[in-house]
């Protein structure tokens, strides 16, 4: 074993990540399908749709259109697409449906991606030791202190849960929901290719490869066949010592 940080293989680590990243879906596609079950999701979900079919059926008009199809309108159909969406929007009960729907496809997202990281990415590294998910581990690379130490559980929370689930995740997912829910526009998109150009830069700028979750904890990826990782501080503190008396008995002088 070689005390010096054996930084992770890059493939190794995009193949951990590729492999817990479909675990991580997998696992919050279930979470989300029981909270779905247990909000009547879908009852709201077909209720808003009945009132757009509805809207739709009394103006002539689609509301979800691709850009081609609405460039491609009429000044007529435009006035009736217009006259449909005043009349959605001023309906009150549609507007609630709207509303419902809304908040808790966000609350379903982000409940159902929060459970999906507490368990791969926070209870199994617990279980597993050395920070390792189950794709770290089929690959032979771990997680521990930039010095070398074993990583705690305070320093995973924050890898785990302020790097990888608030920025890296609940950012971008939240952006693309308000795209698609139309409130949001070009800076959304800003904020989206802003993130992925830092995380870029932080991943070819330190030595380590870090990104946004491993700066933040302190932390760094690490071979696990080649790395040495010590307990404590106070053993690191006592094999640096160690190493010293070495060296001054090795010495000539």
């Amino acid at each position: 074993m070689i005390f010096d940080i054996q930084k992770a293989n890059v493939l190794k680590r995009i193949s951990a990540f590729i492999l817990d990243a479909i675990i991580i879906c997998i696992v919050a596609t279930g979470f989300a399908a029981v909270i779905s079950k247990i909000t009547g999701y879908d009852s709201h979900s077909n209720r808003l749709e009945a009132y757009y079919a509805a809207y739709e059926a009394e103006y002539g008009i689609k509301f979800n259109m691709t850009k081609e199809e609405a460039s491609a309108m009429t000044e007529e159909q435009q006035e009736q697409y217009k006259k449909a969406y005043e009349a959605l929007t001023a309906d009150k009960e549609a507007m609630k449906e709207y509303v419902r729907v809304f908040n808790l496809t966000l609350t379903i997202i982000s409940l159902s991606i929060l459970l999906a990281f507490a368990a791969t990415e926070f209870i199994v590294p617990i279980c597993l030791k050395n920070g390792q998910t189950v794709g770290k581990k089929v690959f032979g690379i771990g997680v521990i202190r930039a010095d070398g130490v074993k990583m705690n559980t305070v320093m995973l929370f924050v890898r785990t849960f302020l790097g990888k689930f608030t920025i890296e995740t609940m950012i971008p997912v939240l952006i693309i929901i308000l795209i698609y829910f139309n409130s949001i526009g070009l800076m959304g998109l800003i904020v989206l290719c802003a993130e992925l150009l830092l995380q870029i830069i932080l991943f070819f700028a330190t030595k380590t490869n870090s990104l946004i979750h491993d700066i933040l904890a302190s932390t760094v990826c690490v071979d696990m066949a080649s790395q040495m990782i010590f307990a404590s501080e106070h053993e690191l503190i006592e094999y640096k010592k160690r190493l010293s008396a070495e060296r001054a008995a090795r010495s000539p002088y």
